[in-house]
């Protein structure tokens, strides 16, 4: 009998490519202000508990910002902080229709806010295909951090989280494979978010970033 075929990982054909040439965020459209993602929101049909979980990602994300603000990085809060409120702005039609959800998602958001940055963030908040670099691509790091930091809609340990992960999805060995991959991937971003903001992100929960929203 002929050997199963798994498709390839969606990352695998950049793996040959540069890294993107990042520009300033203030040389890019104005990101969508909170508000303006929650319409958003009830554009694309987002399902009640994925709401709740962007709500998570977006309060670690946004105190991770705040930190690298702090520790001298370029960062636009508000850009960091709609790339998370957005990134599964897919989810629900990939859910219906199926799809990748983060490539759908990164799309639909670059066509509506012109914005490459925010729509980087939600394109990769599932798998970074090129080396760890906070410094250099923040606004990516935090969003799939803050993704593998909150279960359903609480802030868990990555121990945690990829036990739910494993739990839910990991029905084969090219699943459990996968999701290796992505843990791995995330300590290697948790240590790198760490050693660079001057924090310790293993059990924060991230209680204290709070951003005043923009309209």
């Amino acid at each position: 009998m002929a050997a199963k075929h798994h498709p390839a990982p969606p990352w695998q054909p950049l793996l040959n490519l540069e890294p993107p040439q990042l520009p300033s965020p203030a040389s890019l459209p104005a990101p969508p202000s909170d508000m303006q993602c929650y319409a958003f929101w009830d554009e694309y049909d987002m399902l009640p508990h994925i709401r709740e979980h962007s709500l998570g990602v977006a309060r670690v994300a946004t105190s991770l910002a705040l930190a690298a603000a702090r520790a001298g990085l370029d960062v636009d809060m508000q850009t960091v902080r709609a790339s998370a409120l957005l990134h599964d702005i897919a989810k629900t039609y990939t859910i219906r229709h199926g799809g990748n959800h983060s490539q759908l998602g990164g799309a639909w958001m670059q066509e509506r806010t012109g914005n490459p940055l925010l729509a980087m963030g939600i394109i990769h908040h599932v798998h970074w295909p090129w080396d760890v670099d906070v410094r250099a691509y923040f606004l990516p790091m935090a969003i799939i951090y803050g993704d593998k930091r909150v279960r359903h809609d609480t802030v868990v340990t990555l121990d945690e989280r990829f036990d739910d992960l494993y739990s839910r999805y990991g029905t084969t060995q090219y699943i459990r494979d996968r999701l290796a991959e992505s843990r791995s991937q995330a300590e290697a971003i948790e240590t790198a978010l760490s050693q660079t903001l001057g924090m310790n992100l293993h059990e924060d929960t991230f209680d204290s970033g709070r951003l005043v929203e923009r309209t």
